[in-house]
């Protein structure tokens, strides 16, 4: 049962439903209130941009996807995809990026590819599928699928703000390692992604500042505009699904 994190009503009931089945959450709640649903454009353009951000400051990423989008307006992945690498490179793209949204859009142009279907896949699977294509790495996979899908237990496990997080809500020692991410998530399934949204929520109100990739107030509103995955309700999936550990 794939949750889905459409709403910002859909967020609180996961968050809620998480506090009370894991009491190690309750004061990280406590201290870092609700977090705020996060939504980014979803399909080409939304991995596009996640893409087009990777290692690069947030001023930085925004202005070379604004001459991108401006550059090709509407942004499609046809367009990229015969777009000719020298002009894609005078916009501020690197060689790298530049192979890895071409070899994207011939992927989804040859219908090898459907990104809008991964909102329902198991998270896992969908993570795997996106890690696969070129030039796409874990973290970029996993914040596709929380903010562009609102996949409800799509799990960042390589993100270190969540890292540094769960180290000091939970009392660890030192800072987890990916691989020891995923056991330590294993009791917020299928909630890992509103799990995700209140660490990083906890990480900003320790560290005061942000430690979740930005984008514009546009990209980051909820509102019934933006395309989501279609399906029942976060609240009805809850009510339907137990968490490991909890009473039958």
């Amino acid at each position: 049962m794939t949750l889905h994190l459409n709403t910002q009503a859909d967020l609180e009931s996961a968050v809620h439903a998480l506090v009370k089945q894991d009491p190690r959450l309750k004061p990280v709640f406590e201290l870092a209130g609700m977090p705020a649903l996060r939504r980014r454009e979803p399909g080409y353009a939304g991995l596009a941009a996640i893409i087009c951000g990777q290692q690069l400051s947030t001023a930085s990423a925004a202005a070379i996807w604004a001459r991108l989008t401006a550059a090709f307006d509407p942004f499609h992945h046809d367009t990229l995809r015969r777009a000719r690498a020298d002009r894609l490179g005078r916009l501020g793209l690197s060689a790298a990026k530049i192979k890895t949204l071409k070899s994207l859009a011939r992927e989804i142009a040859a219908e090898r590819l459907n990104l809008d279907v991964l909102a329902n896949e198991d998270a896992d699977a969908a993570h795997n599928t996106l890690t696969s294509l070129h030039g796409i790495g874990p973290w970029t996979a996993d914040v596709y699928l929380l903010f562009c899908l609102g996949h409800g237990d799509a799990w960042p496990a390589g993100d270190l703000a969540v890292q540094e997080a769960m180290k000091i809500g939970l009392g660890l020692k030192r800072r987890p390692t990916v691989k020891e991410m995923a056991p330590l998530a294993e009791p917020w399934r299928p909630m890992r992604g509103a799990a995700a949204h209140l660490w990083w929520t906890y990480y900003r109100a320790i560290k005061k500042r942000e430690g979740v990739i930005a984008g514009t107030e546009k990209a980051n509103a909820v509102s019934n505009k933006v395309p989501v995955a279609k399906g029942s309700s976060a609240k009805a999936k809850i009510a339907a699904a137990k968490l490991p550990g909890s009473k039958k």
